[in-house]
């Protein structure tokens, strides 16, 4: 049976942290004394209100939490936050559609930095600081911050952790999760920081420069200016390296940095992939601008880099408009998009941990090919990759592609363009944000999508958020069942 008391006591506990954030907001529209701060008054009062309702639904209840619990919860968590997201947007009349508030604040909280508004400009400096922290609060997973923030609830908080976190092969590196969470969050922060500072340091206001840094360590997307030409050369750079940074995983990261050994990062698998990959398809985009878009070599090595490191890390950035450039760039950002950069980090996409594996399992294939009998065992930084793991990778890589087409399937039957329909399905499902269509370029907005295929795009996002299972799994008999 579905513990609703420990849920209900969850979301409650949640909803108090997302009036926390909504209050933050609020002070930075007083600040600038705009037309949006009754909006997050009331979004605030409604937050917390609810957030007293639940919590008063879940007293008494336990810190008990089943693995079918803990999904459940996951799922409703976002869209919950989602829906109080929305207030700010329309009590404000920025955007008076709710289908089109839920679809910028799903966005945001899932990190994929698709956007509906047309011009960012336009908006009160409380309304572009939510969209930033919507996504800096879902970079991490609103989950795995109550793991650090609410430790009485760690005793279930383990198996919401499980069934949120992103990547094939976990690691511990301390026997209380709670302890793991406020590491891995130091490392947000400090990546957070860094990158906020080094903005400001390159001539970027303080308020774009905190925008940005959240968004960047978020591996967002989302931005304070509609003009990407605002971006200096110092800035691209910057941009890139913290994007970059963003994409690896985390837990290798505080490993490295705790033990001063760069030989770690180095020597593991998955991050030499995800360099390589960065390596050669900007090498390939870049000759590509030179040799037929006429860009001088700084200038090409610079964007195709930015575009790479942003797609591969389902970032989002745009330092050009990748929509000019010719077909085969098109293939390599596709490509990026697909694949993700590092599992444990808080990018997108199919990951380069399992693209790692998928390798390993042709390798291994040929070579039972040549000799049936032997025992060939799959074995990636030492850690041995079971029977289950390989069942496992394959439904994920199934799932994803059939959920990719199905999509795209769908979109065109209800009046979308092909090319638009696939890079849209896949930018959504990879949590990317800009897509590569005739009718939706990556520097326009996803406005002139029907309703539908915004709601499409919204439940992609969150499906692609938490690894597609933690969702699917919610739909299933076998889910209600008693036993």
């Amino acid at each position: 049976m579905i513990n609703t008391r420990i849920i209900c006591k969850i979301i409650g506990s949640l909803l108090f942290i997302e009036s926390a954030v909504l209050t933050l907001c609020l002070a930075v529209a007083l600040y600038y004394h705009e037309d949006d701060t009754l909006s997050f008054a009331l979004s605030v009062a409604t937050s917390a209100g609810l957030g007293l309702l639940f919590r008063f639904l879940g007293r008494n209840s336990d810190n008990t939490l089943s693995r079918r619990d803990a999904y459940l919860v996951v799922s409703i968590l976002w869209v919950v936050f989602s829906l109080i997201g929305t207030l700010p947007f329309i009590i404000s009349g920025y955007l008076p559609s709710f289908t089109d508030a839920f679809f910028e604040t799903m966005s945001g909280f899932t990190t994929t930095g698709a956007t509906i508004i047309d011009n960012v400009d336009a908006l009160p400096h409380g309304l572009l600081f939510w969209r930033s922290l919507t996504q800096w609060i879902g970079g991490l997973g609103i989950v795995f911050f109550t793991t650090a923030i609410l430790p009485s609830l760690v005793g279930g908080s383990v198996k919401v952790f499980a069934a949120e976190s992103t990547g094939p092969i976990k690691t511990k590196l301390h026997p209380r999760l709670s302890t793991n969470s406020k590491w891995l969050c130091l490392v947000y922060l400090v990546i957070t920081f860094l990158c906020a500072a080094s903005l400001v340091t390159a001539g970027m206001n303080v308020f774009d420069g905190i925008n940005y840094g959240m968004t960047t360590a978020a591996t967002g997307g989302f931005g304070t200016h509609g003009d990407y030409h605002f971006y200096t050369p110092a800035m691209q750079y910057i941009l890139t390296f913290f994007c970059f940074i963003a994409g690896v995983n985390f837990s290798l990261m505080y490993v490295s940095a705790s033990r001063r050994r760069l030989s770690l990062l180095l020597a593991d698998a998955e991050f030499r992939l995800y360099f390589l990959l960065v390596a050669m398809l900007s090498a390939c985009i870049a000759a590509t601008l030179v040799t037929q878009c006429g860009y001088d070599v700084e200038h090409a090595i610079r964007s195709a880099l930015f575009q790479v490191v942003s797609f591969i890390t389902s970032t989002g950035f745009l330092a050009d408009d990748p929509g000019l450039w010719p077909h085969l760039t098109w293939m390599a950002l596709t490509l990026c998009m697909f694949t993700g950069a590092c599992s444990g980090s808080t990018s997108g996409g199919f990951k380069c941990m399992r693209v790692v594996m998928m390798l390993k399992t042709i390798s291994n294939e040929f070579r039972q090919l040549l000799h049936p009998s032997a025992v060939l065992p799959m074995k990636i930084n030492g850690v041995n990759v079971t029977g289950s793991k390989r069942v496992t990778l394959l439904a994920f890589f199934s799932a994803y592609v059939i959920i990719a087409f199905g999509s795209m399937f769908v979109m065109m039957l209800i009046g979308v363009e092909s090319t638009d329909a696939f890079t849209l399905s896949l930018s959504s499902l990879s949590n990317v944000g800009p897509a590569l269509g005739q009718q939706i370029g990556p520097t326009m907005s996803w406005n002139s999508l029907p309703d539908t295929a915004k709601w499409l795009c919204s439940t992609l996002m969150l499906i692609g958020r938490l690894e597609i299972f933690s969702v699917l799994v919610v739909f299933t008999p076998h889910f209600w069942e008693e036993r």
